[in-house]
């Protein structure tokens, strides 16, 4: 049964979600109740912009850190020296890059009240932008959500081609670098299929949940 949030901050355990991974409706996007969705293993996903929805999906599709590697058209992209990877110099703008309709995704989750509580997360040390430049130029990214050795994606934008593929290597390779240990990317789609995410257990995800949040590392400083 789903259940309905109340002012009350709590969720329901992950495993009382239904089979597409929905779990809760209602709530708001309070910072405590954003930051206690994440350390449970949920995560909002508006399925229209009037009400908020929660899931918790079954199996839970990541980026493993230790396997993932760029492919070879990737590499060739990387090494030609054009695409600048920064982090969080314009979190703002990456969220409305990512909110824009493309081909693809004719519309959007991320309704307006999102920008406001994902801006006060950036500020407060939690929401990071990954960021691809190309000639003084934002041309890609992503943006997601941090705390410690976890961090979840939230959404990816692409200007140029392979820009936001560029982001993602320049996210694992700080990730590496700063010893955290899980990528989340939620649910998983024909086009993360193709980055390389994978998917496992909601329970092997909670676990590795349980590990990432223990981890005393942080992926940036604010900009």
């Amino acid at each position: 049964m789903i259940a309905v949030l109340t002012k009350e901050l709590r969720f329901p355990a992950p495993s009382s979600a239904n089979a597409d991974g929905l779990l809760a409706v209602g709530g708001d996007l309070s910072i405590d109740r954003l930051l206690l969705a994440y350390r449970s293993g949920i995560f909002p996903w508006p399925l229209n912009p009037r009400m908020l929805t929660w899931f918790s999906p079954d199996p839970r599709a990541i980026f493993d850190l230790e396997t993932w590697r760029p492919g070879r058209s990737l590499r060739k992209r990387m090494a030609r020296g054009d695409l600048e990877v920064r982090f969080n110099t314009t979190f703002d703008r990456v969220m409305e890059y990512c909110a824009e309709p493309t081909f693809e995704r004719p519309s959007t989750w991320i309704i307006p009240g999102m920008f406001e509580a994902y801006g006060e997360l950036h500020r407060m040390g939690y929401a990071h932008s990954v960021e691809t430049w190309c000639e003084g130029l934002l041309v890609g990214g992503l943006y997601g959500v941090s705390i410690g050795g976890f961090f979840a994606g939230e959404s990816m934008f692409s200007r140029v081609s392979d820009a936001s593929k560029v982001a993602l290597a320049g996210l694992v390779d700080r990730m590496k670098a700063r010893g955290m240990s899980l990528l989340d990317t939620q649910v998983m789609n024909p086009h993360l299929e193709r980055l390389g995410a994978v998917e496992i257990p909601r329970s092997e995800y909670l676990k590795r949940l349980k590990h990432a949040l223990e981890q005393p590392v942080r992926l940036a400083e604010r900009a």
